[in-house]
């Protein structure tokens, strides 16, 4: 028998598997893969055992639970003043990746083009490849990482479906700012681009920097999927829920797909976070300083390494150059330090299509204080 021809020629095992499984190998601290080493909140896992217990076991709505929506309208009015309808415009997904894809094939046609920022987080262009669209790639130049919003302009066609953006930006820990918001306006403004938000790190934004969510912006929001994670939140990446918040009509076509995709998310850790959105909002809050002490914490003990690095401003990622320490390309030296300094990390050229000219590997420390003293007091060793 003949197989099909893979729909995706340029995809494999992405280099987040590949590098937890050699660190897990080669018996190395995972630096690498965006997880934390740590729990979620008792009292949300108390919640879950709470739900579980008491029969809530069956399928939720297909666009989530109701209480957790009101909640998620609740909160994105008191953070970014944007009075949004839990009913029409609110969606719960199993995860953020889930909602990033159907809101790619809820709108993007063949033909279309779709323009995304490298380095770029490995989801997006095979979504748009998926459905029959094309990734125009553009770079964010270090070190500074920002949107050149000219060349945006220049790269927009009569084919431009959607633009996506990722703030805080992962890999590189980039924040948009109010002034970059009103500029990607003014591109978009007489335009039928639709804008795709990534913001599922949009509660870890350091130094006292608001996030500057596109729910934030009239002109914005009104052509926007807006995604955040709930496992970035609350240290539980290993449930997968997140949602999408978008106007009534992109809504509807998202959940069109939405519900082919999983149909609905598990039903009782939504009625467990929803008592966690409306009973400790302090943790959400909280969660720029929890991040920044560990970012802190984490560079000053970098500081006696060969490594060089400004700190990151937001997420729980913090890029580092090693050029003073070997001239291997990122990939291979990622491989060896796994294998010979026993720290596992992620080579920034995976998220780029044409691989930028630096010396850069992203370090995840949403870890304990210990696990990060350990890994850095190898790193320092090199």
């Amino acid at each position: 028998m003949h197989y099909p021809d893979t729909k995706l020629p340029k995809v494999g095992t992405t280099i987040f598997t590949v590098m937890s499984q050699l660190a897990n190998e080669a018996g190395a601290i995972n630096l690498s893969q965006g997880f934390p080493d740590f729990d979620g909140p008792e009292f949300l896992r108390k919640r879950v055992a709470h739900y579980i217990e008491h029969g809530a076991n069956q399928y939720a709505p297909m666009t989530g639970i109701p209480a957790l929506r009101e909640a998620i309208a609740n909160k994105t009015e008191r953070l970014y003043g944007r009075n949004t309808c839990a009913e029409s415009e609110v969606t719960v997904t199993s995860g953020a990746t889930e909602a990033l894809f159907a809101a790619i094939a809820a709108v993007v046609q063949a033909g279309d083009e779709v323009i995304v920022f490298d380095p770029a987080y490995d989801s997006y262009e095979p979504a748009i490849e998926l459905n029959g669209g094309r990734a125009v790639h553009l770079a964010l130049p270090p070190p500074s990482f920002n949107i050149d919003f000219e060349q945006l302009k220049a790269a927009i066609s009569d084919r431009t479906r959607m633009i996506i953006i990722n703030s805080p930006h992962n890999p590189t820990g980039a924040v948009l700012s109010a002034q970059d918001l009103d500029t990607l306006a003014e591109i978009v403004r007489d335009s039928d681009i639709l804008l795709l938000s990534d913001e599922v790190y949009e509660h870890i934004a350091f130094d006292g920097q608001p996030h500057q969510s596109l729910l934030r912006h009239d002109e914005l929001a009104a052509r926007s999927f807006v995604v955040s994670s709930f496992g970035k939140t609350f240290h539980t990446t290993g449930w997968k829920v997140g949602y999408c918040v978008a106007p009534a009509p992109l809504s509807a076509e998202f959940r069109k797909v939405h519900q082919y995709l999983t149909f609905s998310t598990v039903t009782p850790v939504q009625l467990a976070l929803a008592d966690m959105l409306n009973e400790q909002p302090e943790h959400y809050l909280e969660l720029p300083e929890f991040y920044q002490q560990k970012r802190d914490l984490f560079c000053e003990l970098m500081a006696g390494s060969r490594f060089t690095f400004e700190k990151t401003a937001g997420t729980y990622f913090q890029l580092m150059d090693y050029s003073a320490i070997s001239d291997l390309p990122d990939t291979e030296f990622c491989r060896w330090l796994t294998t010979e300094a026993g720290v596992a990390a992620i080579p920034i050229s995976v998220f780029s299509e044409s691989p930028m000219d630096t010396r850069l590997v992203r370090f995840c420390f949403a870890k304990s204080d210990e696990t990060l003293r350990a890994a850095a007091a190898k790193l320092c060793e090199i």
